[in-house]
Formats: structure tokens, C-alpha cells, sequence
């Protein structure tokens, strides 16, 4: 296999970066959080500007256009034709929707603002996952320049991903002819344990993302004069919580959400321990002696990529505290978000998940538990790699950071992958992503290292030219 590092790293850095900082003064929110992102027109902002760049290729054959359907995000389809006769074609996807920005940036100051400190570029939704179609794009132009042979590729780019992909299938229904022959997809909306290798995921958790709304009273009351008689909303919801989760451990408890690890990725969790030395333990930016969750590094390894977690991720119903009165509040809104293992059926999970909290209220409360969105995000395991695939894993690693790849799980979910699992249950579905500690990717400060951006570039060129 040959080098593409100064080649990718040219185009990637000298053409790429600047549109990528351009990108991240967009805000364009995912429609979960920007119910009226197409009034706003800041996702077609975001579209726009990376179909400029895209056509701007020089790439033999490439075209874009973007698939509008009816009520759904667009998505930007970049086409190019193969260079070479080959029996199968390569999707490659990203997407272009952010989370909100809405804590302070120390760093960073404006969320919406590019900026640079050596080798890093701040701002929201650079890396996750702004920079995937510069990414990809990059590897083929390499390719492309350096005469190197490559199949067809389908770049496709959604705007949905961070409310839980709800409109890419339909996206992916309308190009069904056209990607009917994948037999390779790369993901680049992943990341890995440290920036001193390329790394692949081989598992991820699913998502439950469900709103448990507890009423005791019409409106609110002095708790002077209901407190003792009129059980507390919150008091409730707390005992419901502890349906779900040991409020001492963590522990997540009902059975329809654990599951049984393969010996592979407990051995994996074992080695990657030994290897990195806890290497969970020095991700986060944790109060001064906070004790973690785990009994060593490879039990949080697993706690994070196999095992269950509970996150409540809002509330509604609660005054500020400059605005507290003394009043026994009418109701309490926690959304949750419910991390389950990558084997478990998501959809019967949330099913029973909903039927657990809403059985037998305490105090017979008014309880009332809603899914949100479309559809639970389903969790996924990656098949085992080929031999040819694996071995352009390695040399991209190797050629940028001198060590073979790594691979490791995630705790977070990518829809995308399950649904293509189904759709081309023969395909190789490879994960990878220039995410890593520190990129804080839907937190303040969100930073793209270029060096692990361009080394996906060129993992994307690597496996490109052995997949004819």
C-alpha cells in the first residue's frame, strides 16, 4: 500500500479547513432542538456550503444534489463514479445538524466563532461531525491525483442525526437503486480512547430517550399548608427513578435492560486497560476526588460500552432558585435518557420501559410516560472486519502515528449503523471518527484535532483502494 498522508493532509488542510470554519458559524440545530429550522433556513446554509466545496473537487465524474422529501431534513448526496470494475460500491455518510451551544466556551468564547489553537479548531459541530465529508472527500481527491484506482462511492451527508436519524431512512429508500450494490460503508461520525492512533469502533450502546410528567395538584400550594398531606411531585418521581436505577450505585436494575458480554469484548476492555492504564479515569472534567463509577479501568470500559446507564437530561416544573417560592409545586417533567447495551432490542425495551413506569403510580399520582421522537435509537455490534480492510486500518494508523489501530466500543448510539446493518446485512460497516478525550463533542468547547481528521482521510483513502 502506498503513502497518501502528504497528499490528504494538503487538500484536507489547505482546502478543506476554511470551509469547515465557515461551517461552524452556522447554526443549524437539529430539529429536535430547532422546531422551525426550515423557516430558519440555517440547515440549507450548512447544506449549501458544503455542496460548493464538494463540486469544487477534482474528482473525474463527481456530482451533487441534494434529496428534499416532503416534512423532512435534506440530505446532500455526493456521487462519484469508480475508477475501476468492481462487484460492489462504497457508502460513506455523515451529517451536517449540531447540538445547542448554550453554555459558556472558556476556550472558545463564541460556540458559533472558529477558532484555532494549534493544532485544534474549536466550535460546534466540527467534530461532530462537520468535518466527515471534507474527510471524505479528501481521501478520493487523493486517490484521484495520485492515480490510484477506487470503486464508485455514494457520499451521503443528513440533517437529523443529533434528533436520532428519524428522516435518514427515508433518504436512503429514495437512493435504493443507487446503493443497491454496497458492499462496503464507512461511518466517520465516531472516535476512540486517545489521538495516538486510529481508532474503530466496534460496538456502540443504543437510546431510550423518554418524559415522565408526575401531577399531585392543579395548580401549586403554600407547602406549609399541603406539605405532609399532598405527596411531593418530585418525591414521586424520585421512587419512580428508583424503578430503574440503585440510587447508591448506579446500578441500572431491571433485567430487559442488561445483557450478557461476549468474551471478546471483555477481553478487549481487559487489554485496552492494560494497555492504556484506565484510560476512562482521565477523560472527564471531574470535581477534585470524585469517585468513579467501576471497581477498575476495565469495568468502567465496560460500563460505558456494554452496560446500562441512566442520564436525567432535563426538568421542567422547577423554578429557578431566585424565583423559588415556598410552594409544594402542581408537577415535575424529567426527561431521561437511558443508555442500554448494544445487543438489546431497543424498540421492546422502551416498551417495557414505559409500562414499568407507569404501572401502579405511588400515591396514584398522575403519571404519564412518553417515548420522544420517531424511534428508540438502536444499539449496534460491528461484524468482524476483513482481512484486506483490517490490514488498510493498520498502515493508515501506522503511517501517521506509527501504531496499529485500536478498537474499542462507544457509549453513545449512531442510528445510522443498525438500520444499514439491516439494509446490507453482507456489507463491511466500519465506524471511525476523529473524536477522542477532550473533543467534547455536544458540550462547550467542542474541538476537531486536524492531525486525527486528516488520519481518517487517509484511513477512507487506505480502504477505498483495496475495496475493487
Amino acid at each position: 500500500m502506498g503513502s497518501y498522508f502528504e497528499t490528504v493532509n494538503r487538500i484536507f488542510r489547505d482546502d478543506a479547513v476554511p470551509a469547515l470554519a465557515e461551517y461552524v458559524s452556522i447554526r443549524c440545530l437539529s430539529p429536535s432542538f430547532q422546531a422551525d429550522w426550515s423557516d430558519l433556513g440555517e440547515i440549507d446554509r450548512a447544506v449549501e456550503l458544503i455542496d460548493a466545496w464538494a463540486r469544487q473537487r477534482k474528482i473525474p465524474g463527481l456530482s451533487t444534489r441534494v434529496s428534499r422529501i416532503p416534512n423532512r431534513t435534506p440530505a446532500l448526496v455526493v456521487t462519484i463514479p469508480g475508477t475501476h470494475t468492481t462487484s460492489g460500491s462504497v457508502l460513506l455518510y455523515g451529517h451536517l445538524d449540531k447540538q445547542p451551544a448554550s453554555a459558556p466556551w472558556p476556550i472558545a468564547g463564541d460556540p458559533f466563532v472558529a477558532t484555532f489553537v494549534g493544532d485544534l479548531i474549536y466550535g460546534r459541530g466540527v467534530a461532530d461531525d462537520g468535518y466527515s465529508c471534507f474527510a471524505a472527500l479528501s481521501a478520493i481527491e487523493a486517490l484521484a491525483s495520485l492515480g490510484v484506482p477506487y470503486p464508485r462511492c455514494t457520499v451521503v451527508i443528513e440533517a437529523s442525526e443529533e434528533s436520532g436519524s428519524p428522516d435518514l431512512d427515508a433518504h436512503l429508500d429514495a437512493l435504493a437503486a443507487e446503493i443497491a450494490d454496497t458492499s462496503v460503508v464507512i461511518c466517520l461520525d465516531s472516535g476512540g480512547l486517545d489521538f495516538e492512533r486510529l481508532w474503530v469502533t466496534t460496538s456502540l450502546r443504543g437510546n431510550l430517550v423518554i418524559n415522565v410528567d408526575v401531577k399531585v395538584l392543579d395548580h401549586g400550594v403554600h407547602s406549609g399548608s399541603a406539605g405532609g398531606v399532598v405527596p411531593s411531585s418530585f418525591r414521586i418521581l424520585r421512587s419512580l427513578l428508583a424503578r430503574i436505577e440503585d440510587a447508591t450505585t448506579g446500578e441500572i436494575l431491571p433485567q430487559f435492560l442488561r445483557a450478557e458480554i461476549p468474551e471478546l469484548h471483555l477481553n478487549r476492555a481487559k487489554m485496552l486497560d492494560q494497555e492504556l492504564g484506565d484510560p476512562l479515569s482521565r477523560v472527564f472534567p471531574t470535581v477534585e476526588n470524585l469517585e468513579l463509577m467501576g471497581s477498575s479501568g476495565s469495568e468502567r470500559i465496560l460500563n460505558q460500552t456494554w452496560r446500562a446507564s441512566l442520564a436525567v437530561i432535563g426538568i421542567e416544573g422547577i423554578p429557578d432558585i431566585q424565583n423559588a417560592g415556598n410552594v409544594l409545586r402542581s408537577h415535575t417533567v424529567a426527561k431521561l435518557s437511558l443508555r442500554i447495551p448494544p445487543n438489546v432490542d431497543a424498540q421492546l425495551a422502551q416498551k417495557e420501559l414505559i409500562d414499568l413506569m407507569k404501572s401502579d403510580p405511588p400515591s396514584a399520582a398522575s403519571v404519564t410516560v412518553a417515548g420522544e421522537g420517531s424511534a428508540p435509537a438502536q444499539g449496534w455490534v460491528a461484524a468482524d472486519l476483513t482481512e484486506p480492510i483490517a490490514e488498510a486500518l493498520d498502515v493508515a494508523s501506522l503511517e501517521i502515528f506509527g501504531k496499529p489501530a485500536g478498537f474499542c466500543g462507544e457509549g453513545g448510539s449512531i442510528p445510522f449503523l443498525a438500520a444499514l446493518g439491516a439494509r446490507f446485512p453482507e456489507a463491511q460497516v466500519i465506524a471511525t471518527g476523529a473524536l477522542g478525550p477532550g473533543s467534547n463533542h455536544h458540550g462547550p468547547d467542542e474541538s476537531l484535532r486536524l492531525t486525527s481528521a486528516v488520519a481518517v482521510s487517509v484511513a477512507v483513502a487506505h480502504i477505498l483502494a483495496v475495496s475493487i
